[in-house]
């Protein structure tokens, strides 16, 4: 059974930073695409940041300049780097990983933007 552990999540001031981790555990053949997401109540889960194999990476509009994913194959961990945060970035962000050939997804973490 493949399981996403997350952690790096808290509390911020903004314009600060944080930096997300996403371990994938249990016996793992294949991880392909990578990403982050993230929710606030009342709407829907939003695409942020993707990651290919070949680390070729795409960003939502709204972190754009601000985020960094990056990936470490040989842990099978997505990471994300999360700079000059705002009170709007306040969300439960959940990785993604296609691993064993199927959609897989962390518990979420909280992140919360506040002075």
């Amino acid at each position: 059974q493949v399981q996403l552990v997350e952690s790096g999540g808290g509390l911020v001031q903004p314009g600060g930073s944080l930096t997300l981790s996403c371990a994938a555990s249990g016996i793992i053949f294949s991880v392909n695409d990578m990403g982050w997401y993230r929710q606030t109540p009342g709407k829907q889960r939003e695409l942020i940041a993707t990651i290919t194999r070949g680390e070729n990476t795409n960003y939502a509009d709204s972190v754009k300049g601000r985020f960094t994913i990056s990936r470490d194959n040989a842990k099978n961990t997505v990471y994300l780097q999360m700079n000059s945060l705002r009170p709007e970035d306040t969300a439960v962000y959940y990785c993604n990983m296609e691993a064993n050939w199927r959609d897989r997804w962390g518990q979420g973490t909280q992140v919360t933007v506040s002075s």
